[in-house]
């Protein structure tokens, strides 16, 4: 191929154009300087880069063909009918074929274009369309690789000036990128002469040229260095004493084929490790998706760190400016344009995850420029990756050192707050538009991945845990419930296309590298209106971004909201339909899910009730849920449902019921294994927890967090024993942590265990056959702990639990439920927040009826309730609102609403408590209205119209 000159000679062209070529660099190079943080900014529309790109692709079919042997492609030198061609003639063609659109071949193993192809095409387009009368693009042009599958690469036009890219300046070859002795070598030179500009040309011409910047700091073998280091020797001696260019040509392509020859064998390198992780008898592909090791990548991250520590005891000053634009023009040029039309064939090139790793290795990752000007660009970029490279990602992530992940965490974070304080926002461009903020939240969940993949797991793995065996079932004689509808038990957690690459899922997090609570985005949940968000999530459309699909991001509070909306768009469903019924079909009109109870015998009667829609039509549960107590003339507007749940609750747990057991330990509730009572008892007590979050009450349960764990499908494990049972869980790390070899003698432990039921009976189990006669040992501890956990949170109670996930599921199992909460959510949002901060209640209260803040009465109130203590502000609250446990998101989100009810009176005060209405008369004193308050909480129960 020709020259730029129409020399047939790379190494001439590169000879005749070095001295133009370093000149232009160091006059952009005081341009840099000068222009300070000013940033490239290209105006070409991505249609003319992608046209750009097709032109090139074919220029390669017309000169190197697409290695099939037995193409027929009139227009492919594969197929032998083109003629030979210059490159200037390759490349007008080139164009007249990109304009009629003539046929493409696909590539047959085709290897990745140094960058002096790149400039012979270059200059062959460049000659062409000058040749025909055209005027040549402006500026420079900036050269990226050839895509592996698509043999082709973007030939980008800055709107700014900036420095030409060649295959050497000053002694960097791109086909092979930096390395820590070249990047030291020119530093000590700069600072010998304290003029930096050879070291601005040599990060410009690596970090805004992929090509350089994917084979730079890679392991190669010794033989590889020794020949690059031999070729730069030869190019940079005087022309008396060099060799030929003849010569200097045979060296670079040995150099490339030992390149070449190097990648294929980290390739290799790759396919073994795969094989080596995979475990024995997995049917799965061990390299479909990636390799599980961290020098999967080839890259010697020891020498990326020390060359950044190297750069960045210089004179920030000097290269700040540099680098940065450097970075932004190749992520939004080079890289940013193949991502968007070249997707898939982007994933092939080899070491092409190597970029963003070094880039995300950079020091000034947290500094307030690179966050401002590098982080849109890089998440963006990162956001368009294939997944298998996003998963690549993830895993080098996982290595680094928790402090280090937190403050990259923290500068998306800031990137995100920045956007959301200086973006206005209008009816037609929302936060979802955003692109900068949806592009960080897609970096953030694979620093969310990485925290789990980092920390410790809890194994079992999900992936690892065995199907449910379908002959647990109980029949229809136990559970009648087991025989209505689908299968309400078995029910999957939602999978991640991410997640299964990396192998893990969210509940297999057991101590992440950081808490997952710091993934919550305050400011960006407060402002994110939740109903356009979680349209978009229904919809389902990938033209539209949702973060209700990043969960991590969102506050319990603000996920709540979202559930709210999905809640309530079912009931206004069921109650569409049931008029629809009765106006097509002649059927009564049942819109809600109504319950007529006693409060005598709340149990019996609720229980009946909810058997009979269960089992008639479980479609019935899902409709608003409307309670009407006997002998009251209350009207359900949601204070009687709550009042509904808390009595019911009590008699569920009551003892006398023997349904569940009570650790006076951990003062939490588990389930009795020895109940008297069938399973479809604790089927209905699974559909009266479903029932409270399907409409939206908070009930005061006390169940151990592996309860929760278990809802969303994942077995209980060793080390949830330490909320279960404390005293136990410290028993068995005591034996795990001893090392002795008398271990048998010590604990004269064996694989029988003992325990009681509610009775006191003492009962035993063989955790394995004949376990009373094998002694737990050094070698079997592990073993017997495991065992030991896996009968008292899973298989002694299997029947019962099954039975209590079959009712839950059967209100919530179409619900995203399980999709936006974690364990430790779920907890929070059937039970509420344990943080009782009445100030934040006192700044959220409005006044009605007359009274403000500033009301003496008022004053007098607030006075009272801080001296009250934790258990009368309970009683408080179970007054005004029908709930004694505080919402999802604290005290602020109740919107307590304080009424006057007249002037100084002898009556008590009272409260709507399905609005959260506190009616206060002004009483004279504020010892008064102490024991009228008092009297009021203490004693109310029941309801009546006022």
């Amino acid at each position: 191929m020709s020259s730029p000159q129409g020399s047939p000679d790379p190494a001439g062209a590169e000879e005749g154009a070095s001295n133009e070529t370093i000149g232009n660099e160091e006059e952009a190079g005081a341009q840099s300087e000068q222009g300070g943080s000013s940033w490239p900014q290209p105006q070409d529309t991505d249609m003319k880069r992608a046209a750009a790109q097709l032109i090139e692709k074919y220029y390669f079919q017309l000169t190197v063909g697409c290695g099939n042997a037995h193409c027929d492609n009139p227009n492919c030198a594969s197929s032998g009918k083109v003629g030979t061609l210059t490159s200037n003639e390759a490349a007008g063609k080139a164009l007249q074929l990109c304009a009629a659109r003539a046929r493409l071949c696909e590539v047959v193993g085709a290897k990745v274009r140094r960058a002096s192809q790149s400039l012979t095409l270059e200059a062959g387009v460049a000659s062409s369309v000058s040749g025909k009368g055209h005027s040549s693009a402006s500026g420079n042009t900036a050269t990226c690789s050839l895509v592996q599958d698509v043999n082709m690469a973007s030939v980008s036009t800055p709107s700014s000036a900036l420095p030409p890219l060649s295959p050497m300046v000053d002694g960097l070859n791109t086909a092979t990128g930096l390395t820590e002795e070249t990047l030291v070598h020119t530093i000590a030179e700069c600072r010998s002469s304290n003029n930096y500009a050879k070291l601005r040309r040599l990060l410009w011409a690596v970090f805004s040229n992929e090509i350089a910047l994917r084979h730079s700091f890679i392991q190669r073998s010794e033989p590889v260095e020794k020949k690059s280091e031999l070729l730069v020797r030869n190019k940079s001696k005087d022309n008396e004493g060099a060799q030929s260019k003849e010569e200097i040509r045979a060296q670079e392509e040995d150099l490339d084929k030992d390149l070449d020859s190097a990648e294929d064998t980290a390739c290799e390198g790759e396919a073994a490790a795969c094989a080596e992780a995979t475990p024995e008898g997995d049917t799965k592909d061990p390299c479909k998706d990636f390799a599980t090791t961290p020098n999967s990548t080839a890259l010697d991250i020891s020498e990326v760190r020390r060359a950044y520590a190297a750069l960045f005891e210089c004179p920030e000053a000097e290269f700040s400016s540099t680098l940065t634009n450097a970075v932004v023009q190749l992520l939004s040029d080079s890289l940013g344009i193949q991502l968007r039309v070249y997707k898939d064939a982007f994933s092939a090139i080899p070491n092409n995850i190597n970029i963003f790793i070094i880039l995300l290795e950079s020091p000034a990752l947290n500094t307030t420029d690179f966050i401002e000007g590098v982080m849109p660009s890089l998440c963006r970029t990162i956001g368009q990756l294939p997944e298998r490279d996003q998963a690549h990602l993830t895993r080098h992530l996982a290595s680094w050192e928790a402090p280090r992940l937190h403050r990259l965490l923290e500068s998306l974070h800031q990137l995100i707050t920045i956007r959301l304080l200086t973006t206005e926002f209008i009816q037609d461009f929302t936060i979802n538009d955003e692109e900068a903020i949806t592009s960080a939240t897609q970096v953030m969940k694979l620093l969310f991945y990485a925290s789990i993949l980092g920390g410790k797991l809890d194994t079992p793995l999900l992936r690892d845990l065995p199907a449910e065996d379908p002959s647990l079932e109980p029949s229809t004689h136990e559970d009648p419930f087991s025989s209505v509808g689908k299968d309400w038990a078995a029910r999957p957690p939602p999978k991640d296309s991410l997640g299964s690459l990396l192998g893990i899922h969210v509940l297999d997090a057991r101590t992440p590298l950081v808490p997952l609570s710091e993934f919550y985005d305050d400011f960006l949940s407060d402002q994110l209106e939740m109903d356009r968000d979680f349209a978009l999530y229904k919809a389902g459309s990938s033209d539209k971004f949702s973060f209700l699909y990043y969960p991590f991001i969102l506050t319990p509070a603000t996920k709540a909201l979202g559930l709210y909306y999905d809640n309530r768009i079912r009931m206004y469903s069921e109650r569409r339909m049931s008029i629809y019924q009765q106006l097509i079909e002649g059927m009564a009109a049942n819109p809600y899910l109504k319950l007529r109870v006693r409060r005598d015998h709340i149990i019996d009667d609720a229980l009946v009730e909810l058997e009979m829609v269960a089992l008639d039509n479980p479609g019935d549960l899902k409709k608003q849920m409307v309670v009407e107590f006997e002998g009251e003339q209350g009207i359900d507007e949601g204070g009687l449902s709550k009042e509904f749940f808390q009595l019911i609750v009590e008699q569920i747990f009551n003892p006398d019921y023997a349904m569940f057991c009570f650790n006076n330990e951990s003062r939490t509730f588990w389930f009795n294994p020895n109940c008297f009572e069938n399973d479809a008892q604790f089927t209905l007590v699974g559909i009266v927890l479903g029932l409270a979050i399907y409409n939206n009450v908070i009930l005061d349960v006390h169940f151990p967090p592996v309860m929760y764990k278990k809802l969303c499908s994942k077995p209980g494990s060793f080390h949830d024993l330490r909320d279960w049972n404390t005293t136990l869980y410290r028993s068995l790390v005591e034996l795990l942590e001893y090392e002795g070899d008398d271990l048998e003698e010590v604990f004269m432990q064996t694989f029988r265990v003992g325990y009681q039921d509610v009775f006191g009976t003492s009962l035993t189990h063989d955790l394995k056959t004949d376990g009373d006669n094998i002694l737990v040992s050094q070698a079997s501890k592990h073993e017997f702990v495991e065992l030991y956990a896996d009968f008292l949170l899973n298989k002694m109670v299997e029947r019962q639990f099954r039975a209590f996930r079959r009712g839950f599921n059967m209100v919530t199992d179409d619900s995203p439920l399980v999709n936006l909460f974690r364990p430790e959510e779920l907890e929070l949002l059937i039970c509420g927040s344990q943080h009782y901060d009445f100030m934040e209640l006192m700044k959220s209260t409005e006044y009605d009826g007359g009274y403000t803040s500033e009301t003496p009465i008022v004053q007098a109130f607030w006075e009272l309730v801080h001296d009250m203590t934790t258990e009368d502000k309970k009683r408080l609250l179970q007054f005004t609102t029908g709930s004694a446990r505080v919402p999802v998101g604290g005290l602020a989100r109740l919107k307590l609403i304080i009424a006057r009810h007249g002037p100084d009176c002898d009556r008590l005060p009272t409260a709507h408590t399905c609005f959260n209405v506190l009616l206060l008369p002004e009483y004279s004193s504020k010892e008064k209205l102490r024991d009228r308050l008092y009297k009021a909480i203490k004693y109310a129960q029941g309801f009546g119209m006022l």
